[in-house]
């Protein structure tokens, strides 16, 4: 059975920082035989989230059946004043619409946290808030998460850091996301 992670995070600026470390915990991900997507940038722009309307935009339903056909997920935020985006918040909310489905919400699901920000402060502050956001969507926020300092840590064009620890958790992130996949659907 292959594993799908779906990889949801970013800014709108393409190549964030935070968008090339969802990538680089997409490829530990990869590395462990799992097929991954991802939903980034312009991807996530949506209108903002409203439980009362009942249609969804194209880009709505594509992020909604990304996450419900997931095993695993990979959320990346970028810290903004100590906080998730608005744009990762808002795709998060999306995520009600799954609350009726056999598995609702991400019930089930690994989900691998990650903050990149401006700062230690910053970067702690928003990955706390996204592994609670994960919890209150009934996903498995895995042991490790990423907080990750962008005034230490650069990520280049080519899909590195030039801190190689860094690079690790990323990557051992994406790693733990299969393994527990493979732990729920009963496989090695």
């Amino acid at each position: 059975m292959t594993i799908t992670v779906v990889g949801i995070g970013g800014s709108l600026r393409a190549g964030s920082q935070s968008e090339r470390a969802l990538r680089i915990a997409l490829d530990g991900a990869a590395d462990e035989g799992a097929a991954t997507s991802v939903i980034t940038g312009e991807d996530l722009v949506l209108p903002f989230y409203d439980i009362a309307m009942s249609e969804r935009t194209p880009a709505a339903e594509q992020l909604l059946d990304a996450v419900r056909a997931a095993d695993g997920v990979v959320i990346a935020s970028p810290g903004y004043h100590g906080g998730l985006s608005g744009l990762v918040k808002n795709a998060l909310d999306y995520i009600e619409d799954l609350h009726a489905d056999g598995r609702p919400y991400l019930h089930g699901r690994a989900v691998g946290s990650i903050a990149v920000a401006f700062g230690w402060q910053a970067a702690v502050t928003t990955l706390n808030q996204l592994r609670t956001t994960v919890h209150a969507l009934r996903g498995w926020p895995t042991p490790l998460g990423g907080a990750v300092n962008s005034v230490e840590t650069k990520f280049d064009e080519a899909g590195g850091a030039n801190e190689p620890r860094v690079e690790a958790t990323l990557r051992a992130i994406g790693e733990q996301v299969v393994d527990f996949a493979r732990g729920e659907a009963g496989g090695d």
